[in-house]
């Protein structure tokens, strides 16, 4: 990792269909091997299973989905003296939402269902109900840091 300056953000479409930035970030993440158009047909027949299974918007759907994924708190390693201490530290906007991506894909494409277009339609309903693999690995995640709160003071 470069210590002189930052990566600069780059600017990301929003998606042709909702006109969203962060479905299009999500789309993103759905895609393998550069395939744009096998992504956006996996991430919009999921949305239309959403639409016919929950009769709401998948949109809304979806934030909500991914609104109960995100991290509030994490832990990070941190070396004081030759220990290894896992430091509970809060989690930058921008991370949270990435978490949350990956945490719904890879949950996604964990599950045992015929299609990915069925294993993220149902990840998405379940995370929007609070259950889930992506759900309970944020919750993972939370009990983590309050186990080692008590390392908060190493906080940097």
């Amino acid at each position: 990792m470069s210590r002189r300056h930052s990566a600069e953000k780059r600017e990301v479409i929003p998606d042709p269909k909702y006109g969203d930035l962060v479905v299009s970030k999500f789309m993103n993440s759905v895609m393998y091997h550069g395939k744009k158009s096998a992504a956006e047909r996996i991430v919009y027949g999921a949305f239309d299973v959403i639409e016919g299974r929950s009769k709401q918007d998948p949109v809304g759907v979806f934030h909500a989905a991914l609104e109960n994924v995100m991290p509030q708190i994490e832990v990070r390693s941190r070396r004081v003296g030759g220990a290894t201490y896992q430091v509970p530290v809060e989690v930058r906007p921008e991370r949270r939402q990435a978490l949350a991506i990956r945490w719904l894909i890879s949950a996604a494409r964990a599950r045992n269902e015929r299609t990915m277009v069925d294993r993220l339609s149902g990840e998405l309903l379940d995370a929007s109900n609070n259950r889930g693999s992506a759900v309970k690995k944020r919750e993972d995640t939370h009990k983590m840091a309050e186990a080692n709160r008590a390392f908060s003071h190493y906080r940097w």
